[in-house]
C-alpha cells in the first residue's frame, strides 16, 4: 500500500471539480455549488496561481484532496495558508490519507514561515471535528464568520 502527496497538474482539472463536487455532496451543499471545471482550472492553473491543489493518490488511485491558498494575519506579522477544502473519498478513508494531506500542508507552512493552517468546519460534522482534535487542532469557537456576497455584494460594492 503507497500513498503519494502530489501537487494538482492541468490534467486534474476534472478530477479536482469531482472531488469538489462530492465534498459539496456530503456536507449537503451540492446545490450550491455554481463553480465549473473551466473556473477551477482558470484559478489553480493560471500564470500567477492564488490557489493550490494537493492530490492523495493511494495505491495509484486518485484518493483525496486539499485545496488551499495563503493568508495573513497582521497579530503575527506573517502569512498563513488558508485550508478551502479537504476531502478524503469515503472507500480510503481510516488510511491517513487527511493526516497526511494536512501534514503536507503543515511542511509547506513551515517551509514557508506560516504562523498557521486554518480551515472552517460544519458543526455538525463530528467525525471531522474529533480528527481534527485528534490532531491538536483548536476550534475558534470565539470567532464566527461573515460573508458578503451575491446582491448584498453588489450592492456594497455600488456604494463605493
Amino acid at each position: 500500500m503507497s500513498l503519494i502527496i502530489r501537487s494538482a497538474m492541468p490534467a486534474d482539472r476534472d478530477l479536482v471539480f469531482t472531488f469538489i463536487r462530492d465534498l459539496a455532496e456530503y456536507e449537503k451543499l451540492l446545490d450550491r455549488v455554481d463553480a465549473t471545471s473551466d473556473d477551477i482550472a482558470r484559478a489553480l492553473f493560471a500564470p500567477h496561481p492564488r490557489v493550490f491543489c494537493d492530490i492523495a493518490e493511494f495505491d495509484g488511485a486518485p484518493a483525496g484532496f486539499a485545496l488551499w491558498f495563503y493568508n495573513y494575519s497582521t497579530f503575527r506579522g506573517r502569512h498563513g495558508i488558508w485550508l478551502e477544502d479537504l476531502f478524503v473519498r469515503p472507500p480510503f478513508r481510516g488510511k491517513g490519507i487527511g493526516k497526511a494531506l494536512l501534514a503536507q500542508l503543515a511542511k509547506r507552512a513551515a517551509a514557508d514561515d506560516c504562523s498557521r493552517v486554518e480551515w472552517s468546519v460544519l458543526d455538525w460534522n463530528e467525525p471531522s471535528i474529533a480528527f481534527y482534535n485528534s490532531l491538536g487542532a483548536k476550534a475558534m469557537n470565539e470567532w464566527t464568520i461573515f460573508r458578503l456576497s451575491d446582491e448584498a455584494l453588489a450592492t456594497l460594492a455600488k456604494s463605493a
